[in-house]
This record gives structure tokens, sequence and C-alpha cells, in this order.
């Protein structure tokens, strides 16, 4: 029964930010340690694969749609996986409560950032592919660094980002689901070079994200309706915000 919630819990996860082209270890992380696992050597190692794993499968949608813009994303998705495995050593050495409080305040922040997207509607142009390569290079690299670190993909800060540099919602969800994909697996094998791996519980989730991915994914990018997902998205995270910072202060 107790594994069987998680399951339904991280089914739930993978299909909403599979709609997003994020991970969803914003969710997967607390939800690990709240079912008492180990932060670092479970919910944060556990949190990027599942991470990877969702935007990889929620690819293949928005692939199919001809979504996902793989020129612009490509030096993105390369300093990501490059910072990625930094992140997830430099976590060895940072106390589980001070990652806890940063977890929080990246989802608050992730929120706030999507409460103000979704008031604008759609943009009419976009940046050049210089200028979003060049862009991308250093938001590449600080997202997978503070992603491998806190066991996220950081596609909270990559799509904000790809957004303000004029790309229409699933464009940016499919781009933002190619660059965490990178920089998620990136990251768990840094982890995993720690030693840190846990079989039972891997097989259990990894189902659950398996067919919530893909669900998610197909919904997002055929009828989803781009302001109500980016509301329910911000809601979410808000929720998931509030819970960590009672969990770390309280």
């Amino acid at each position: 029964m107790f594994y069987t919630l998680i399951a339904i819990i991280i089914f739930t996860a993978s299909f909403l930010f599979a709609m997003l082209g994020l991970g969803g270890g914003m969710v997967y992380v607390p939800v690990l340690k709240w079912a008492g696992f180990s932060v670092k050597e479970v919910a944060i190692p556990l949190g990027l694969l599942l991470n990877g794993l969702n935007t990889l499968l929620a690819l293949i949608p928005y692939a199919r749609k001809k979504l996902v813009d793989w020129k612009g994303g490509a030096a993105m998705a390369i300093s990501a996986f490059t910072f990625a495995p930094i992140g997830a050593y430099t976590a060895l050495y940072v106390p589980v409560h001070t990652l806890l409080i940063l977890f929080a305040f990246a989802v608050f922040v992730a929120a706030v950032r999507m409460v103000f997207f979704a008031r604008q509607n759609e943009p009419e142009t976009i940046m050049s592919l210089k200028r979003r390569s060049l862009i991308g290079v250093f938001v590449g690299g600080f997202a997978g660094f503070m992603g491998g670190m806190l066991g996220l993909g950081g596609g909270f800060i990559i799509a904000p980002i790809l957004m303000w540099m004029g790309y229409r919602t699933k464009e940016a969800a499919a781009t933002t689901a190619f660059v965490v994909t990178f920089s998620s697996f990136s990251g768990y094998l840094g982890h995993v070079a720690e030693g840190h791996f846990n079989g039972v519980i891997t097989l259990i989730v990894v189902a659950a994200v398996i067919i919530g991915s893909q669900l998610g994914g197909m919904f997002m990018s055929g009828k989803a309706k781009p302001k109500w997902v980016k509301s329910l998205y911000a809601a979410v995270l808000f929720a998931v915000s509030i819970k960590l910072f009672i969990g770390v202060f309280l």
C-alpha cells in the first residue's frame, strides 16, 4: 500500500510535468523524502533519474509534432550536461538542511515566474539562433549545476528563459524537455558514481513515470491549452514550496 501510494503520486506528477517539458523533480524529491528515504543517497539521485526518463519519453510525442528546437537548444543541452555532474559532486559537501532550503526557494521562484508568464500572451517573435545559443551556454551551465545538486533537471530555470527568448509555450516545453534530459541523466550518473542507488523503489517509480510521461506528453502536444497548463503548474509549485518551507522551519 505504501509503495502504491508513492507510485500514484509519481504518476500524477510525471503526467503534469511532462506537459511542461519538465522532469518533475520538484515533486519527486520531496515525495521520496517524506516517504522516509535519505535525501542525498536516494531522493536526489532518483529524482534526477526520473527527471531524465520523464523528459526523454515526453520528447517522443513532442518530436512527432515537430515542436522541439534541436538547434536552438543544443548549446544549452551541452552546457547543462557538462555542469550537472559538478553540481551532483558539490551536493556531497552541502548539509541536507541547506539543500532543502535551496530546493524550497528554487521551487517558489519557479512558481512566481510561471504566474508571470501565464498572464502573458503567446510571443510573436523569437531571438536569433546565435543569441539564443550564446545565452543558452550560460543558462544551461547554471541550470545543470543547480539541477545536479538539488535533484532537478534545471527545467524550472530553462522553461521561463525560453519563453523570455520568444518561444511559444508548447515549443518551450518541448525544447526544455530536450535540455533537461541531458542534464538529468548526467547529474544522475554523477550520483551513481558515488554509489547512490536503491533498486526496489527505483523499479516502482520508473514504471509510474513511463506511463505518466507518455500520457502527459501526448496531451500537451495535442489538446492542452497553454494558459491552463502554466496556471496549473504554478499552483502545484506553490503548494510544494509551502510544504517544503513548513517542513524545514517548523
